[in-house]
């Protein structure tokens, strides 16, 4: 079934697993926020609210500091989006890489083999009661069947990530997990509509799929072990699309609802409320109302039901409550995240800086920092032209009677292309810009190439934080 959390809307998720909100760039281990300088800049972190975006006319010091679709399924879960992680690796990882279909990597996490197992034994008795005389062959039947029905949820999440990139939204990866798979996309769709075909091509799949092996079963005789895996698949997918279209975060369902709401109130952030209030109240709704339809036999289970089955239903009801609840909630973090990203810019972040020449004393160089109310040194050579930026946290480390012996070279980190940010960045395209290059400090330059400043990935760390806190 699909659950999906993340991306401001189901992505695990969402069940983010999206399940974890995107973050800016963590600064260096090495870093720490509590200690500051002295003399030398001040490195609390806060950028200053109170000056000028412009140094005053004599000021030798660069411009002042300016002061929420991760796609999971439960059998399959929904979409889940996941605005991108902090540091994103080369290969995203999470579980034994099968292919790459459409150029998107396919995992296969621990946990499905746990759920291949348990499918493996619960199928297996199953057959027992229908084909008794295959005797511990049943077992193999079963493995295949739970083979097959994994292969077709990925075939449902291939069908979200077709129509993602159909769309030019980027997605990072496919998960096969426990209880389903996640799609990770890493952009919301631009529009309600997309954001609703996005959602139901999943669903639409995995009808199409119980079609098809409702087809196939016709020609073969019931009672064979042909015809019960034809069944089992097709029962397993209409399943899966069924629940799936379930309205309410993080399923597909949820984030069809979402797009309506969305169209309608052209607020992306109240269909995604309406949406994750529902999905809630699905999970309680799941938690209590699953096993006592499977002990009434609705489900079309024996109305005798031992003690260890009646167990067996309420774990598995907590579970997919569970993960129900957790994407909805998730949903509604990456939404809140969503909102409040414009308010990340890096104008407004961005730190006081003085130039200093290579050789320049560490303690030097400090003292023309505090002078100037600056918070940042950026080496450059005698042209002006910048070269590195001094790294707040090696200037941590140095003890302050060693630092008039220490140029500021040698505490620089060379800038590279990926460390000059324009200062007209923000919101999620800066985040997506240093996300690109990892680095405690960047420079800032305006559109012409002139200095504004020095970004430090600490600051925006912080103001991400805020930002989050902040009620929508």
């Amino acid at each position: 079934m699909d659950v999906s959390g993340g991306n401001g809307q189901p992505r695990p998720d969402e069940n983010h697993p999206a399940e974890h909100p995107p973050v800016p760039p963590t600064p260096n281990p090495e870093h720490d926020p509590e200690r500051e300088t002295e003399p030398g800049p001040k490195h609390d972190h806060e950028p200053d609210q109170g000056r000028p975006d412009r140094p005053e006319p004599g000021d030798t010091a660069a411009p002042a500091d300016r002061g929420e679709h991760e796609h999971r399924s439960l059998a399959h879960a929904g979409i889940a989006r996941t605005d991108p992680p902090p540091e994103r690796p080369k290969e995203p990882g999470g579980g034994i890489l099968m292919g790459r279909p459409f150029g998107v990597p396919v995992y296969v996490a621990p946990s499905w083999f746990l759920v291949a197992a348990l499918i493996t034994w619960v199928f297996g008795g199953q057959l027992d009661r229908v084909l008794p005389e295959l005797g511990a062959l049943r077992y193999l039947v079963s493995l295949f069947f739970a083979v097959a029905f994994y292969a077709s949820v990925l075939v449902h999440e291939l069908a979200h990530v077709i129509a993602a990139l159909r769309f030019k939204l980027p997605v990072r990866r496919i998960q096969l997990q426990f209880f389903g798979g996640v799609s990770e996309i890493e952009k919301e769709a631009e529009t309600p509509g997309r954001e609703f075909v996005l959602a139901f091509v999943g669903p639409l799949l995995s009808l199409v799929l119980a079609g098809l092996f409702y087809l196939a079963l016709k020609p073969v005789e019931p009672g064979t072990v042909p015809g019960v895996l034809l069944a089992g698949l097709m029962i397993s997918n209409l399943i899966v699309a069924i629940f799936n279209l379930l309205p309410g975060l993080p399923l597909d369902g949820g984030r069809m609802l979402r797009a309506v709401v969305w169209k309608i109130t052209g607020r992306p952030m109240t269909g995604t409320v309406a949406a994750a209030w529902i999905g809630r109240a699905l999970a309680v709704s799941v938690l209590i109302g699953l096993p006592l339809l499977n002990q009434s036999g609705a489900l079309g289970g024996d109305r005798d039901v031992s003690g260890m089955d009646t167990v067996t239903d309420a774990l598995l009801a907590a579970i997919l409550a569970a993960i129900i609840w957790t994407g909805a909630g998730n949903s509604l973090r990456m939404a809140r995240l969503r909102e409040h990203l414009p308010d990340l810019r890096a104008r407004t972040l961005t730190r006081r800086a003085v130039p200093v020449q290579t050789d320049t004393p560490l303690s030097e160089g400090l003292r023309r920092a505090n002078a100037a109310g600056a918070r940042a040194l950026v080496v450059v050579d005698a042209d002006g032209t910048p070269l590195s930026l001094v790294r707040e946290a090696a200037i941590v480390g140095i003890p302050e009677h060693r630092r008039p012996w220490v140029p500021v070279s040698e505490l620089a980190q060379d800038l590279t292309d990926g460390m000059r940010v324009s200062a007209e960045l923000s919101g999620e395209e800066l985040l997506d810009t240093l996300r690109a290059t990892p680095a405690t400090e960047y420079l800032v330059v305006e559109n012409t190439g002139e200095i504004y400043g020095v970004l430090s990935a600490a600051d925006v760390e912080k103001a991400f934080v805020k930002a989050m806190a902040r009620p929508t």
